[in-house]
């Protein structure tokens, strides 16, 4: 059997627009995923709300720098056969840090992380699945307004940056805002059936990655 780490933000971890609680279990990505690999695979869920590439949130009690987790993880769920990162949206959160460009010299700090990290032995390297976010959207709600209305227009250039990481990096790419779209609830999270989409979007996608 195969082993996938799924590491990611909200959208990972299945935040339900508009009440604050995590989608059905079936619902959210990385378990439609792993149902479509049909046994074959085991798809770790590693979302964690608010999470940034390399950046920590002042505002709370845990550290949310996926920088600072992905070692931890390496360690825990090793051995793995690839790694999916759907990270960026959080890094257009705070003003002076809403560039795509910079999400994505965060992103690559974490390709270096994984592809550095000492494996214990029989534990190779995973491939690594680079995953742009569902672009950022207008909505009513002030407070979802207001960290993230100004970084809409800079969203939509994550997947040209990741994109181009991908090519430098030699890792593969995905782009969830082709099949999916932010829930005008908040403008940032999703609907059940778009987080659905994304895993069943993944299913060829990883079938080809690990020749399944």
């Amino acid at each position: 059997m195969k082993h996938i780490l799924a590491f990611g933000d909200s959208l990972t971890w299945g935040f339900q627009a508009g009440t604050w609680m995590r989608h059905a279990f079936e619902d959210r990505w990385p378990n439609v995923l792993a149902a479509g690999l049909g046994g074959k695979a085991r798809v770790i869920e590693e979302g964690q709300n608010g999470r940034m590439t390399v950046h920590d949130d002042p505002y709370v009690f845990e550290n949310r720098s996926g920088a600072e987790a992905l070692p931890i993880l390496l360690s825990t769920h090793q051995p793995l056969d690839l790694m999916i990162i759907m990270l960026g949206t959080n890094d257009l959160k705070w003003e002076g840090r809403q560039r795509a460009l910079d999400a994505r010299l965060g992103m690559a700090r974490l390709v270096e992380i994984i592809r550095t990290y000492v494996y214990k032995p029989g534990c190779g390297v995973p491939e690594i699945l680079l995953m742009s976010p569902p672009h950022l959207g207008k909505t009513e709600d002030e407070d979802f307004a207001g960290y993230f209305e100004h970084a809409i227009a800079e969203s939509k250039n994550l997947a040209r940056q990741y994109a181009k990481l991908a090519g430098e990096t030699e890792c593969h790419f995905f782009d969830a805002a082709s099949i999916a779209k932010a829930d005008p609830t908040d403008g940032v999270h999703l609907d059940a059936a778009n987080t659905r989409s994304i895993g069943t979007a993944l299913i060829p996608v990883v079938k080809r990655i690990l020749d399944l």
